[in-house]
């Protein structure tokens, strides 16, 4: 039966009294309308739902823990086992923004392995987004040896960092055979350039920010 009008501004209202609708699309989207404060509010029922018969209902429900920071992580680590390459894009890029150091592992395990092209940039991304210093070992690995797409998400990633083995991987990355790749290298060389240039030629610029 069609979703009613009713149905969807009572939903609006109050979307955690449809958490446990009949309706797939109705749970879908009254996860996917949660506030952080309503995600840690029911929070268990969230967790439970982690073994919901829908894709997309899971897929939302690990979009939403992210909300609820650490008390999403149990949750999410089940998550990273389901069959659906959707779910788990969406918990790694969950990891990132939970900021989660203990899923290192598991990215970088994902992010050479998946079989989704989604879910190994998802998971890139999302090392780069949690800044944990042991990401850099993997990610300067990924630059050198991913498919294109991880490659030039890596170069992305690695950025936040700061290592001295960083800026000549970039460097051999500019040279890459793949164009996108080359062409991620060289906007970041291109940024370390201009940042440079502006720095010779205003040399007290730093001391005025730190003055003022």
């Amino acid at each position: 039966m069609p979703t009613s009008r009713e149905e969807l501004v009572a939903l609006t209202r109050d979307p955690a009294a449809f958490l446990d609708s009949a309706d797939d699309m109705l749970r879908r989207m009254a996860v996917s309308a949660l506030t952080a404060e309503q995600a840690v509010a029911h929070i268990e029922t969230l967790q439970a739902m982690i073994e919901d018969t829908s894709e997309p209902v899971r897929t939302a429900v690990a979009e939403t823990l992210s909300l609820a920071g650490s008390q999403s992580i149990e949750s999410l680590r089940h998550l990273e086992r389901d069959n659906s390459e959707t779910v788990r894009e969406a918990v790694a890029t969950a990891y990132g923004e939970v900021g989660d150091p203990t899923a290192i592992t598991w990215l970088v395990e994902a992010a050479e392995s998946d079989d989704n092209r989604q879910v190994r940039e998802a998971a890139v991304a999302a090392l780069g987004s949690i800044g944990d210093q042991s990401a850099v070992d993997p990610l300067l690995e990924l630059i050198k040896s991913g498919p294109p797409q991880v490659r030039r998400r890596a170069i992305a990633a690695i950025t936040v960092f700061d290592d001295p083995r960083i800026e000549p991987t970039i460097q051999r990355a500019a040279l890459d055979r793949n164009p996108g790749v080359r062409e991620a290298a060289e906007m970041v060389v291109g940024r370390q350039i201009q940042i440079s240039e502006v720095r010779h030629q205003n040399p007290d610029t730093g001391n005025r920010k730190r003055e003022s």
